[in-house]
């Protein structure tokens, strides 16, 4: 991909951690360029997402602001990514507000799901059903929703290019 050969290291590693929090994700992907396409770009993330563990996942995690708070730090990625949120009734937000506290509470870290496309009804649904795993299959679950999310911004990455 002609983008990808005119950005320098420091900057391959910038867009890599925009698109995934885990510092060990970005090193694992930075070692799998050069990328021929979209496919085979998203294709090595999967494959670096496998070879991710536990706190490799709770830093990226924590990487993100909190479904439905308003803030003033997060990107125009997470800006769009959260929009059902942002258009959320009052009651529903405090509600997911509520959740999101229970959720940190029993798993130690916040609430992850793939936002794109889901109104902030659906996130409160979510995370309700969420709360009756347990720390072990959240903890799968959250990643897979990571992974989701890192592909999606993967997507946009190159597509801004």
């Amino acid at each position: 991909m002609a983008t990808e050969a005119s950005w320098t290291s420091d900057e391959w590693r910038t867009k890599l951690l925009h698109c995934c929090g885990s510092r060990r994700w970005v090193e694992l992907m930075f070692a799998q360029r050069p990328f021929a396409s979209l496919e085979d770009l998203l294709a090595k993330a999967r494959t670096v997402d496998a070879q991710l563990g536990r706190a490799d996942w709770l830093e990226a995690f924590a990487a993100h602001p909190e479904i439905g708070t308003k803030t003033q730090t997060i990107s125009t990625w997470e800006a769009q990514e959260q929009s059902g949120a942002a258009q959320a009734a009052a009651a529903t937000l405090d509600e997911l507000s509520a959740c999101n506290q229970a959720y940190k509470a029993k798993f130690g870290y916040i609430y992850i799901v793939c936002a794109t496309g889901k109104s902030a009804a659906e996130m409160l649904a979510i995370v309700q059903d969420r709360l009756r795993h347990s720390p072990a299959s959240e903890l799968v679950v959250a990643a897979q929703e990571q992974a989701k999310i890192t592909q999606i911004r993967l997507t946009k990455l190159l597509a801004e290019t």
